[in-house]
């Protein structure tokens, strides 16, 4: 038994002081990477489309099909791809970068990724209306100041 403590304890040495041998330089090369990494794990035609159906959703049915077409004719997915890419690098280290590619490529990280759609389209108006509600009262504030 006293051999397996110690066996443990040398185990969870030697692993905390290898850990931070396990993380990735946060260089803008590493940053770029593991950027280009989450892109193709989540590509953003994917979260375009997803996004532009459920606005469609809210639209009338006889102007649904037409709204679809032209956002995905008048998106331009590079632009876009360009932007997301530059933001993460400017926002994230490496490993931060890693882990949302890692999570967001496995299973778990694909369903989640399935259900965005229908969590903003349930959460953005309302949260919409709250924040105009508190802008409203703030700025209400700020003038009676």
């Amino acid at each position: 038994m006293k051999s397996i403590v110690k066996l443990l304890a040398v185990a969870q040495i030697v692993f905390l002081t290898a850990a931070p041998a396990l993380a990735l330089d946060d260089t803008p090369a590493n940053r770029a990477e593991q950027a280009d990494n989450y892109l193709r794990a989540v590509p953003p035609q994917s979260l375009l489309k997803e996004m532009t159906t459920k606005i469609a959703a809210t639209m009338p049915e006889s102007q649904r099909d037409a709204f679809i077409t032209l956002m995905t004719k008048n998106m331009d997915i590079s632009a876009l791809t360009d932007l997301m890419r530059d933001s993460m690098i400017k926002n994230f280290t490496a490993d931060e970068l890693k882990a949302l590619a890692d999570f967001y490529g496995s299973p778990v990280g694909k369903s989640a990724v399935a259900k965005m759609g229908n969590y903003m389209a349930d959460a953005m108006p309302r949260l919409v209306v709250e924040l105009q509600k508190a802008r409203a009262l703030t700025l209400q504030q700020m003038n009676a100041q």
